[in-house]
């Protein structure tokens, strides 16, 4: 992985189409809808599926949906959106979640039901977090998807619902789905090394309260989820997809005290066990993703120290009660 010094060379590094998403785009049928495109996630996937028709070489159409082109909470909207035999659906609400309860639950489980109504017989990639997990000593690595989710908060609750919501679609309906756990997406202006590389370099504080996570660089993210369409099935399955390492608070911190000349600070306790996941499903699936932990941990080196962008949105990754 090259230097990153723009925006504009990141944007085009989070949606570069791989020889994978050529090879599967070729033998997809039918157009593709990112729902909740808008979001952190949406544009750099929406660029990626534009991108990877044009290299295919099999023209259609990718139709991006923002909330301020529908409100998906509204069944009548949805009822217009258009006809599309492949759905990316990233629509959801986490941060702000806990002051604000209803509106999560609307966001998470009501919108769930109105696109499986709509898009019954399309194919939902439908995305969810490793939230649904219970947190687990550290030692005894990720959940795996056959683990019995134990949601901490109402936010993962509502993560849940979300998920049974299309389970219950492609169960009964005929729907065919995967619910796509994701477990984290890192973009160099925002993830959790890039709060703890913002923290490093301020001089503040790092808390061990959550003392490890995993993460993933998102063009492989999107990389999978595009191809994840490819899993679509009745009954739904779920896959884990986030990176093969799993990283340690005190370890990254240290990594960039070194590489950014910071004094290294941390704050509480270090704690016994943190939310994880194993990816090993994806990576059976799909392979394994193109960006190493490593080369993710000094491109955001590179961009901190060079003073790049943040989207201000912080993971709240120290957060163990699920109150975000």
């Amino acid at each position: 992985m090259n230097s990153i010094q723009t925006v504009a060379e990141l944007e085009d590094a989070l949606s570069r189409p791989s020889a994978r998403d050529v090879k599967f785009l070729r033998e997809l049928d039918g157009d593709i809808a990112v729902l909740g495109a808008g979001g952190k996630m949406g544009p750099s996937l929406v660029r990626l599926c534009e991108r990877t028709v044009e290299a295919s070489g099999r023209p259609r159409k990718v139709i991006a949906v923002t909330r301020r082109i529908c409100d998906l909470t509204a069944r009548a909207q949805g009822a217009r959106l258009p006809d599309c035999a492949n759905v990316l659906y990233l629509a959801g609400r986490k941060f702000g979640s806990s002051g604000n309860p209803e509106l999560t639950w609307a966001m998470n489980t009501i919108v769930p039901a109105i696109v499986a109504e709509r898009y019954a017989g399309s194919r939902i990639v439908a995305f969810s977090t490793g939230n649904v997990y219970a947190f687990r000593p550290v030692a005894e690595g990720g959940s795996r998807e056959t683990d019995v989710p134990a949601p901490v908060g109402e936010y993962a609750q509502s993560c849940l619902g979300r998920e049974r919501i299309f389970e219950y679609f492609a169960n009964n309906r005929g729907l065919r789905c995967l619910l796509f756990r994701l477990n984290y997406a890192v973009d160099l202006r925002y993830g959790v090394p890039v709060d703890i590389a913002r923290k490093v370099w301020r001089g503040e504080p790092v808390s061990l309260g959550v003392p490890a996570f995993n993460a993933i660089w998102q063009r492989d993210a999107n990389s999978y989820a595009l191809r994840s369409l490819g899993h679509c099935a009745s009954p739904a399955a779920a896959v884990n997809v986030t990176g093969a390492e799993t990283y340690t608070v005190r370890e990254v911190a240290e990594f960039f005290a070194r590489r950014l000349g910071r004094e290294c600070r941390f704050e509480g306790t270090e704690g016994a066990s943190a939310l994880l996941s194993d990816g090993s499903r994806a990576r059976e699936w799909m392979g394994p993703g193109e960006v190493s932990g490593a080369e993710v941990l000094e491109m955001v080196a590179q961009w901190v120290e060079r003073g790049g962008t943040s989207l201000e949105k912080p993971t709240h990754f120290e957060v163990s009660d699920g109150k975000f």
